[in-house]
């Protein structure tokens, strides 16, 4: 082939040389084959949007009625929810102030409970003091009990101001479970069935809950005796 036909169809030479560029000819069928693909794709596209939209046939009032159907639902929705938190932040309100209230009450409760041994051995240290030393004739003797009992209405003081008092039941009080704790019952005192005929340790409050019950003995109930009957000394 001669180097005029080489010319001609965009050959240069040889192996090494760049290809030949496209003529305008080419380049315009290029183009146009292009558009022809973009053009099918849109329509194709088209037909597609066409196809899944749904035509709305309601008139403008029906449309209105819907939408505010919508919102009336999702306004009552809102008001219960609202409601509902508003009932909830109530709630934690009263549940924080009564813990509050409680904590201020009874706040000392532990303390106390570990401290109502203290008192029970003063007390008894006072009571195991035979009642004809107590007379003032030893005066040793007389001044530990005056400083056991300074201890003993110290510590009741401080007691008091933090709410609690002595729960102290008499003889021929009552038995009340829910008040005293009966250690043992005691036949032939000539008493009706659950009275009090004996205070082994004194019960103690603090405010309007019961700290420890008053630890009783209580008469047993004899036979023929008309009020009262045997005590549960489990209760």
């Amino acid at each position: 082939m001669s180097d005029q036909d080489n010319s001609a169809n965009g050959n240069t030479g040889g192996e090494g040389d760049a290809p030949r560029k496209p003529t305008p000819a080419e380049l315009k069928q290029q183009a146009d084959d292009l558009l022809a693909a973009a053009a099918a794709a849109n329509d194709d596209s088209s037909d597609e949007t066409d196809a899944s939209e749904e035509v709305d046939e309601r008139s403008e009032e029906e449309k209105i009625a819907d939408a505010m159907a919508a919102l009336a639902s999702e306004n009552a929705d809102l008001k219960d929810k609202l409601l509902r938190a508003a009932a909830e932040v109530e709630n934690i309100r009263r549940r924080s102030e009564r813990e509050k209230a409680d904590a201020g009450k009874y706040g000392a409760t532990r303390f106390a409970q570990s401290v109502l041994t203290v008192a029970d051995n003063l007390r008894r240290a006072i009571d195991a003091v035979p009642d004809d030393r107590k007379d003032g004739s030893d005066d040793v003797v007389k001044s530990i009990i005056e400083g056991i009992e300074m201890v003993e209405k110290s510590l009741l003081s401080a007691f008091e101001a933090n709410g609690i008092v002595p729960l102290d039941p008499a003889p021929g009080d009552k038995f009340d479970p829910n008040l005293h704790e009966a250690l043992f019952e005691v036949p032939g005192t000539g008493r009706p069935g659950g009275t009090i005929v004996q205070v082994v340790d004194t019960g103690f409050m603090i405010s309007d809950r019961l700290l420890r019950p008053a630890r009783v003995g209580v008469a047993k109930a004899d036979d023929g005796t008309a009020p009262g009957g045997s005590v549960d000394t489990t209760a």
